[in-house]
């Protein structure tokens, strides 16, 4: 049996919520600068993330609450979550490189590889847009908060019917995503 609890689940609703918020930043601060292409790239992968999230954390409500097992909620995270990091990386990639072109990825085994590729992708992006921009305060925000998300995908596969480990889980994921918030607030403040 999980130990789902209702505020634990309630908490799982957080990094979802600054991954948003922070990905709306982006969205705000270079919608005008990105071409269409690398716009629709990182929205659809941002959706895809925060949608992948949002399922995730409702399942543990549910479950928490007696509702059901709706184990669906809780099996399309990682996917979904994969292919929204490595859209919204190649789209932030594009971007911050100034080209307009579209890349295939092949849906395989390697869905680790696809995530880390796209949170190093996007996170790396950034990391070279605040340099850019001359917002280098926003770097540190962005390397650890993807050490943060690396830290997660270990975490992943171990047991997580266990409450410590969700916890656990729980609070690594506030903390990347908050830098992750931190840093895209940090590119929009006027200079």
């Amino acid at each position: 049996m999980k130990q789902f609890t209702v505020p634990m689940a309630l908490v799982d609703y957080i990094p979802v919520i600054l991954f948003c918020l922070g990905a709306l930043t982006i969205i705000k601060e270079f919608r005008k600068k990105m071409s269409s292409v690398s716009f629709f790239l990182f929205v659809a992968g941002a959706v895809l993330v925060t949608a992948a999230g949002f399922l995730k954390a409702s399942y543990k409500l549910l479950y928490a609450l007696g509702v059901g097992d709706f184990v669906w909620m809780s099996a399309q995270m990682f996917s979904n979550q994969s292919i929204g990091f490595l859209l919204a990386g190649i789209g932030l990639t594009i971007f911050a490189l100034n080209k307009d072109r579209t890349y295939a990825f092949l849906p395989t085994m390697a869905l680790v590889g696809i995530m880390v590729l796209g949170l190093c992708a996007m996170d790396a992006s950034l990391c070279y847009i605040a340099t850019r921009m001359n917002k280098r305060k926003a770097l540190p925000c962005f390397i650890v908060s993807f050490f943060m998300c690396l830290m997660m995908g270990y975490l992943s596969s171990k047991d997580f019917d266990q409450a410590f480990m969700n916890w656990i889980a729980q609070i690594i994921n506030i903390i990347g995503q908050g830098l992750f918030l931190v840093g895209t607030r940090i590119l929009h403040k006027e200079s």
